[in-house]
Order: C-alpha cells, then structure tokens, then sequence
C-alpha cells in the first residue's frame, strides 16, 4: 500500500506550524510536540533532520526554538519527503541509477511486463508531489481550484 509515513506527516505538521508563525517567532519541539501531540523524541529527530536538510533553523538557548527556513512556496513535497525518508520509490525498480547497484537490480526486468507501466506510475506520482508545495497545505483553495488528477 502506497501511504505516508508518520515521519513525513509530522515533518509535514512540523513544517506547517513554523509557517504560520510570526516574523521573528520561534517554537520548541515540545510546543510543536504537545500542540499536535507527536512524539516528542520522534519530532525533534524530524526537526533534526529538517534543520540539516535547510528545512528549517535552529536557534539556541533559553528561549530558543526553531524557524522555517525557506518560502512555503519553495517546499515542495518529494524534496522535503525525501530529505526526511530517502529516494522516493513506487516499487524497488524504479531507483534512480539501478544499474550502478546490484542489490536493487530486480531479476525480472529485462522481460517485466509491468516494468513500464510501474516507472510511468511512479513518474506520475512524483511529478505530482513535486509540484505541490507546502503554501499549497496552508492555502488549499488555491490548489485545489487548479488541481486536476488524471
């Protein structure tokens, strides 16, 4: 079953949440953590990772917390997905370079019947998910007046 990980939802909890912050505002994971009521262990490893990725920026001290680092409207979905899961894959043959591991290489694929039919469904999917950002979470309307899924 093809479904979001707890992971990226509450990266994607996390993220929307610092965006609506104010100018110079900042939350700690355990604001965020009681807010949403994630784990709080689990959600500052995801803002560990957030912060890494440049995601989001940490500030330290007494009063410290986190920030978004980047416009909304320049999250995009596979880009933070993976930053917090790895490669975005709909099946194991669809890694990008295949032929430079073999432990991915699938024994099937030089006579798959679906092998096609997979890599233009994971196409799809990511070309979707690339184009739907985090501005389009926060203002859905927008989106969902211009979105077509076909």
């Amino acid at each position: 079953m093809l479904a979001m990980t707890k992971k990226t939802g509450y990266g994607l909890i996390a993220m929307t949440h610092l965006a609506g912050l104010g100018p110079g505002d900042l939350a700690s994971a355990r604001e965020i953590a009681k807010e949403y009521d994630v784990p709080i262990s689990l959600l500052m490893n995801i803002l560990k990772e957030l912060a890494a990725g440049g995601y989001v920026q940490s500030v330290r001290g007494a009063r410290g917390g986190y920030r978004i680092a980047r416009r909304p409207e320049d999250v995009n979905f596979v880009e933070l997905m993976e930053t917090l899961e790895g490669p975005m894959k709909f099946a194991e043959c669809v890694l990008g370079r295949i032929e430079d591991d073999e432990r991915a290489k699938c024994k099937l694929m030089s006579k798959c019947p679906i092998a096609d039919p997979v890599h233009r469904v994971h196409r799809r999917i990511r070309d979707f998910l690339s184009d739907l950002t985090l501005a389009d979470v926060l203002h859905p309307a927008a989106k969902n007046a211009a979105v077509k899924i076909g």
